[in-house]
C-alpha cells in the first residue's frame, strides 16, 4: 500500500492587525492587555476587512500551498475544506473554492465541520483517499472568519479575545518509495459535551431559526465553558498523542516536533509538559494569530518551515481538541 505525504503548505492572514491594546480600548469589553496575555498568551490577531470572505483567505493560502508543492490547480483531484464559519449557511465553502481555483474543472469538494479538530480530521480522510488510489493529489484547506461573530461586551470577553481570522492549506499526495509518510491518525468525539462549546443560533433545530428574542439574549454568539474546555483539552490531546505513537510503534523521545492546535498557550504548555517534550520541540503561533480553529495547524507547519524548525524526515506530532467535543492526532514523517 502506498503512503501519503504532505507535499506543500501555505497560509494567509488578513492585513488588519488587532492588538490587545485595541481590545482594551473597547470599554464594554472590560479587558486589558495583561489579562489577555496571562490567560491566553495572545498578543495580537488578524481580522478581515469589510467584504473579505473565508473563501478569499482560502484562495490565498491554497495558491501558496500549491506553489510550495510545485504543483498547479490542474494537478489537484479533490478538495477538503474545513471550517466552522462558512461564507453562507449553504452551499459549502468547498464549492466556492472550486469555482475560484479550478473554474470549469468539476472536481469533488467536501466540507468538514469539526471545528478546531477539522484539519487533522481532513488530513486523516485525505490519507485514506490517497492510500486507496482513488485520488492522486488532494488540497486541504482550513479557513476561518471569527471576527464578524464575536460579542465585544463583558459577557463575551472570555471568548472574543481568543479568536483571529486566517487560513492554512496543505497539498497531500503519494510519498516517494521508501518514505514513511503518515504513520497513524486517531479521531474521537464525545457529543455529551456539545453545548459546552457551541453557537446555538441560527439553527434549523429552532423554529424559527433565529428570533428577536434570541438576538436580544446574545445566543447567536459563541459560548464556551472555559474551565471544562481547558481541562478536557489537555487530557484528550495528551491521550490521543500517546495513542498514535503507540499505533506507530514510536516513543515520545523520537518526536522531533509537536505542532498542537493553537487555542491557548497554557494548554499547549501543559500538553507538552505532560508528554515530556521540551519547549524547543514545540511550535506555537498563537501569540500573533490567536485561535484560527481549523487553520491553526497548517499555519504552524508553514511557520515551522519558515523558521527552519521543520526539516526533511522529521517525526512530527499533530494534536488538536475542539468543539463537539472532538479531538484528534496524526503522527507523520515530514
Amino acid at each position: 500500500m502506498r503512503k501519503t505525504r504532505i507535499l506543500g503548505v501555505g497560509m494567509y492572514l488578513p492585513e488588519r492587525e488587532v492588538t490587545n491594546q485595541e481590545l482594551e480600548a473597547i470599554k464594554e469589553l472590560e479587558t486589558s492587555d495583561e489579562w489577555i496575555r496571562q490567560r491566553t498568551g495572545i498578543l495580537t490577531r488578524r481580522f478581515v476587512s469589510e467584504g473579505e470572505s473565508g473563501t478569499d483567505l482560502a484562495v490565498h493560502a491554497s495558491r501558496k500551498a500549491l506553489d510550495n508543492a510545485g504543483l498547479s490547480p490542474d494537478d489537484i483531484d479533490f478538495v477538503i475544506y474545513a471550517t466552522l464559519s462558512p461564507d453562507y449557511f449553504f452551499p459549502g465553502n468547498g464549492c466556492f473554492l472550486q469555482e475560484r481555483l479550478f473554474g470549469d474543472r468539476t472536481i469533488g469538494a467536501l466540507d468538514v465541520r469539526n471545528q478546531c479538530s477539522g484539519f487533522i480530521y481532513s488530513l486523516a480522510l485525505a490519507d485514506s483517499l490517497i492510500k486507496s488510489g482513488q485520488y492522486e493529489h488532494i488540497l486541504i484547506v482550513g479557513s476561518e472568519i471569527h471576527s464578524t461573530a464575536l460579542d465585544f461586551t463583558f459577557s463575551g470577553r472570555d471568548v472574543s479575545v481568543l479568536f483571529g481570522d486566517g487560513a492554512g492549506a496543505a497539498v497531500v499526495g503519494p510519498a516517494p518509495e521508501g518514505h514513511p509518510g503518515i504513520l497513524a491518525s486517531a479521531l474521537h468525539s464525545e457529543g455529551k459535551y456539545a453545548k459546552e462549546l457551541w453557537t446555538e443560533y441560527p439553527a434549523s433545530a429552532h423554529h424559527p431559526r433565529i428570533s428577536h428574542e434570541s438576538l436580544d439574549q446574545g445566543r447567536h454568539y459563541p459560548y464556551m465553558n472555559g474551565r471544562m474546555v481547558f481541562k478536557h483539552a489537555i487530557t484528550r490531546m495528551v491521550e490521543v498523542s500517546h495513542q498514535v505513537l503507540s499505533e506507530a510503534g514510536k516513543e515520545v523521545a523520537e518526536v522531533d516536533l509537536l505542532l498542537p492546535h493553537q487555542a491557548n498557550m497554557r494548554i499547549n504548555q501543559m500538553v507538552a509538559s505532560q508528554l515530556g517534550l521540551p519547549e524547543e520541540k514545540v511550535v506555537n503561533t498563537i501569540a500573533w494569530t490567536g485561535n484560527t480553529t481549523a487553520a491553526t495547524i497548517p499555519i504552524c507547519m508553514h511557520e515551522a518551515l519558515k523558521q527552519g524548525k521543520l526539516k526533511e524526515n522529521d517525526l512530527v506530532l499533530l494534536t488538536a481538541f475542539g468543539a463537539g467535543f472532538t479531538w484528534a492526532a496524526t503522527l507523520l514523517h515530514w
